[in-house]
């Protein structure tokens, strides 16, 4: 299901004929025989994880949202992501780079507009984009690092779905 090119917290369908809260009670249990995962449940949503002797600066988790469709039956949708709180420490970085860079051209435009040298804030300017590029790369490495665990995360959802249908 997976494919090789990592994107930018993957997303997935699957339709299934049985009702959304029978598929949400085999999540209900967070019991898994590896004890590789640890598995919640709130609501219509599941989240999934690496347990935290697995887990690394880089590890993915799994969000699944089960709602129901039609009478018994139900889809599922599924949404890769860092962890939050890592997604959150990048959009804070992110948004402080950008927040600099418009303060030092702004300051950069002033002294060019009243003719002093504006070459220390254009410097600051262009070491704000340069880390910009440096998190960017650093996001694609750790995408790259998580990619193993995205797919152990989506196999294991899809052995207890499997699980569930042979019983």
């Amino acid at each position: 299901m997976l494919n090789n090119e990592i994107v930018l917290r993957p997303r997935f369908q699957l339709d299934f004929e049985e009702s959304n809260e029978k598929l949400l009670q085999i999540f209900e249990s967070n019991y898994d025989s590896d004890n590789r995962f640890l598995v919640k449940r709130v609501d219509d949503h599941v989240f999934i994880k690496m347990n935290e002797n697995e887990a690394h600066f880089w590890s993915p988790q799994l969000h699944l949202e089960i709602n129901a469709t039609d009478e018994g039956s139900s889809k599922l949708y599924g949404l890769f992501g860092p962890n939050p709180t890592l997604w959150t420490f990048f959009i804070f970085l992110h948004f402080g780079i950008g927040t600099i860079f418009i303060i030092f051209g702004i300051w950069a435009y002033s002294n060019w507009s009243l003719n002093i040298s504006y070459i220390p804030q254009i410097t600051l300017c262009m070491l704000m984009v340069l880390l910009w590029i440096i998190l960017y790369v650093f996001g694609r490495i750790g995408k790259s690092k998580g990619k193993e665990q995205m797919q152990l995360l989506y196999d294991f959802m899809m052995q207890k779905l499997r699980n569930e249908h042979i019983k």
